[in-house]
């Protein structure tokens, strides 16, 4: 006798429950599990509720987590960006294993480029401290001398050389530098893991999509999108990079035409902040301007130097970019802020780097999916596409 079969979706109310329970072995922690969702469904509050408390959970995990997780995000990230060096070293009969040790040395050979040629930079930075605040004061207190032979009114009394050195500290640009600087040695200290890791992702790449198909089954559409989201992140993180270490490369020129000092820790903080849109570029903007006025005290010479920052971040950051990268992958300026503080707060300076690819990442991995795609729409920077003769489209 064959005993008929019973959906679990179907179990609708209490009464259906415990029978099917009792006749068919339906597992009470389901049964249960089953009636919670049906009250939150009933109560849309509850409902609202049982999901903010799930984000709490979720927010208070990547916080305390944030030792694990940290490095595997960076592992992650320099992995996306060194496949296609490593499937190139594949396509040209190099071993899948050489191919990998090759492409993990040369990044960490660049990343430990990157940090040394910071640390120095900031080393002779901080010798040359009290010299750099000792010109900053007459260079402001010029600066009200001038101002003050403008005018028949006596601002002395009012503007003095303490008050503007208290309100603009030069100091705290070099705090800041060498606050991220010291951030990323102490991180050098797990530089080691984030490698290990990032080895091993790129080990698993001929074998994961074998697994994903397997996982997957005949599910040929979620295979599909799970290969379209690794495409669009690989995209956007090559992509990014490429325009980051150019935008670093000609503000570093820029730095030593103007003949600033440090120009290649300049140019390394442009390239750093550039993975910031919008505010990242503001940021890197100020060390440079600062240096320009204590060296110099000329008012156009720091003009300059700040219409030179303006005119490379706008075409890279407003034209080259958005070309190369296409509308479907920006994001507000609001989500950018928004996304800076809570990735700063759960992960350090670190997370705010990463702030931007991650969000990135998540609104990718959203736009791909049917239930959730309305959120990626409200963390785009435009509306959705109006289709012509219709509404805009429904997500």
């Amino acid at each position: 006798m064959v005993e008929p079969a019973l959906s679990y979706g179907t179990i609708s109310t209490i009464g259906v429950v415990f029978g099917a329970r009792r006749i068919y072995g339906v597992p009470p922690s389901l049964c249960q599990d089953r009636m919670i969702f049906e009250r939150t469904e009933e109560h849309p509050g509850a409902r609202f509720l049982f999901i903010l408390a799930c984000l709490v959970v979720v927010v208070y995990g990547l916080k305390a987590a944030a030792p694990i997780l940290l490095p595997t995000a960076m592992a992650l990230f320099l992995a996306v960006l060194s496949l296609p060096m490593m499937l190139w070293l594949s396509h040209h009969k190099v071993p899948a294993g050489l191919a990998t040790v090759i492409t993990v040395l040369i990044f960490v050979s660049l990343v430990g480029l990157l940090i040394l040629a910071g640390s120095s930079s900031v080393t002779v930075l901080q010798a040359n401290l009290d010299l750099y605040q000792d010109l900053f004061v007459q260079r402001v207190g010029a600066v009200i001398d001038w101002a003050d032979s403008l005018s028949d009114f006596d601002i002395t009394p009012y503007v003095t050389t303490a008050a503007i050195t208290d309100l603009i500290d030069p100091t705290w640009v070099v705090d800041l530098v060498r606050g991220a600087i010291g951030r990323i040695a102490q991180f050098a200290g797990t530089t080691f893991i984030v490698f290990l890791i990032m080895a091993f992702m790129l080990g698993e790449v001929t074998v994961f999509p074998e697994k994903i198909r397997y996982v997957l089954g005949e599910n040929g559409g979620d295979e599909d999108r799970f290969a379209k989201v690794v495409t669009e992140v690989q995209t956007y993180l090559g992509i990014k990079t490429m325009v980051s270490a150019a935008t670093g490369l000609v503000l570093g020129l820029w730095a030593s035409v103007m003949q600033l000092e440090f120009p290649l820790l300049l140019g390394l903080i442009a390239l750093v902040l550039n993975y910031v849109p919008t505010v990242g570029s503001m940021i890197a903007a100020v060390p440079a301007v600062l240096l320009s006025i204590v060296l110099f005290g000329s008012v156009p010479h720091a003009l300059g130097v700040a219409m030179g920052y303006v005119v490379v971040n706008v075409l890279f950051g407003n034209i080259l970019e958005p070309n190369l990268l296409g509308r479907r992958l920006g994001l507000s300026t609001l989500v950018v802020i928004l996304s800076l503080l809570f990735w700063g707060w759960a992960w350090g300076p670190l997370g705010a780097l990463l702030s931007v690819p991650l969000t990135v990442m998540v609104k990718i991995w959203l736009e791909n999916t049917h239930d959730l795609r309305w959120v990626a729409v409200l963390l785009d920077k435009s509306p959705p596409p109006v289709p012509v003769g219709g509404e805009a489209e429904a997500v």
